[in-house]
Order: structure tokens, then C-alpha cells, then sequence
């Protein structure tokens, strides 16, 4: 299926806050924040919440798993 610019949504999945990224990762909140402010996770601050892709953050994982 290809990705269009019709269709935004499909070509990124984000996750809002770090409670939110800490259940993808199955972390807890606590730890995932010092791993975000660490710059140890692939996400960015966005108006001063953090944000990630949902399929970057599975990929950062499976790699490091490898």
C-alpha cells in the first residue's frame, strides 16, 4: 500500500507523552522520561510534550534486541 499526502494519518502513527510511550515500550513512566530527557529514544519535545513515532519506536527496539 502506498503512502499518500491525501492521507497523512497513515504515514505516521505518533504517540503522545511520555505515559503514552512508556506503555508502547513497557516501561514505566518514570523511566521512560529519563530515557527521553536523555535523548536515548527516538522522539522530540513538541510544545513542550513528547512525541514519537510509533514505528520508530519499534524499529529503535528491534534493533538494539538484534
Amino acid at each position: 500500500m502506498l503512502k499518500t499526502e491525501e492521507n497523512p494519518s497513515s504515514s505516521m502513527d505518533l504517540v503522545w507523552g511520555a505515559a503514552e510511550i512508556a506503555k508502547l515500550i513497557g516501561r514505566s513512566p518514570r523511566a521512560t522520561f529519563h530515557m527521553l530527557d536523555g535523548g536515548e529514544l527516538p522522539a522530540k519535545k513538541v510544545g513542550g510534550r513528547w512525541v514519537a513515532e510509533r514505528g520508530k519506536l519499534i524499529a529503535f527496539f528491534l534493533e538494539t534486541a538484534a
